[in-house]
């Protein structure tokens, strides 16, 4: 692998597993696997069908998951502590044995695009979940998913055009984070004035009555 196309894959599974961690494992090791692609020695686990398998398990898990409103943001909350971590190894990991300063610099890198993607996801999601109809769900969901098959497969095959559209989501990330933050704040001060406003349960007349 040359300099840019090891650039490409280690920020490439930095950003995809913020969407899909899964996802991203499943497809690495399944391209490793079919010969499409010669995973650097550290990631060379990713190949292995235990982890194929376990993968597999946890995207089908995650694609129901994500689909359903509220329980798609409880499932974010939860992998805030499991996508980030993962990101920055998958990335130190990708950049072979370079030297101990690449992976540390590339596990900086590729958690940061982790949080980055995944908390676009995860707010985005706060924001569609007001929507009463599971249609933006679904739909975001499969954009989500299409978005990681697409980005790996440009990290792989065409370098230099994947790192142009990282550039541009970094870009769009740092314009759309501030707006999803105030977001759901608004979303959360509504909902705590909702239950706030709710009258007190009629309990009927009291026993000297």
């Amino acid at each position: 692998m040359g300099v840019v196309e090891t650039i490409a894959l280690t920020m490439g599974v930095g950003w995809a597993s913020g969407l899909n961690l899964y996802a991203a494992v499943a497809v690495l090791g399944l391209l490793h696997q079919t010969g499409h692609l010669v995973l650097p020695p550290d990631l060379l686990v990713l190949a292995d069908p235990l982890v194929i398998g376990a993968a597999l398990l946890m995207y089908v898990a995650e694609f129901f998951a994500d689909k359903v409103p509220g329980v798609d943001t409880g499932w974010d909350a939860v992998h805030t502590f499991i996508r980030i971590p993962a990101g920055a190894l998958l990335a130190a990991g990708a950049v072979g044995d370079l030297s101990p300063a690449a992976e540390v610099a590339a596990a900086l890198a590729g958690g940061t695009l982790a949080a980055g993607s995944h908390f676009v996801k995860a707010g985005s999601r706060v924001l569609i979940n007001t929507s009463p109809e599971p249609v933006t769900n679904w739909t975001a969901s499969l954009a989500e998913d299409t978005a990681v098959l697409a980005g790996l497969f440009t990290a792989l095959y065409h370098p230099w055009i994947f790192l142009g559209l990282l550039a541009a989501f970094v870009l769009l990330a740092s314009w759309l984070l501030p707006r999803l933050a105030r977001g759901i704040r608004r979303v959360f001060a509504t909902l705590a004035g909702f239950f706030r406003r709710r009258p007190a349960p009629d309990r009927g007349p009291g026993p000297d009555s």
